[in-house]
């Protein structure tokens, strides 16, 4: 009987700590999550590039009378247009 009573008190003194043991888990894990700032600014997910001049390489080119021609850089207007992120 005294074996018996023993035996029970373990097993109530191990279900209490688990129980401990899990509140207290979760506890944890809710304190450590990160905090929503709701008044940050607003993502956005498109933004208008205003025109601007781009440098664009043209490589090395044969014409039809089979005349070699340099590459060269020349600069080409990009107009203004939208820019997209996902």
């Amino acid at each position: 009987m005294n074996k018996g009573l023993k035996r029970a008190a373990a097993r109530g003194a191990v279900a209490v700590a688990l129980a401990a043991g899990a509140i207290a888990g979760t506890v944890g894990t809710a304190s450590a999550a990160p905090l929503h700032d709701h008044h940050g600014p607003k993502q956005q997910h498109c933004k208008v590039v205003a025109g601007h001049w781009e440098r664009v390489w043209h490589p090395v080119y044969q014409d039809r009378n089979h005349h070699e021609h340099t590459g060269y850089w020349t600069r080409v207007w990009q107009p203004a247009h939208r820019e997209y992120r996902r």
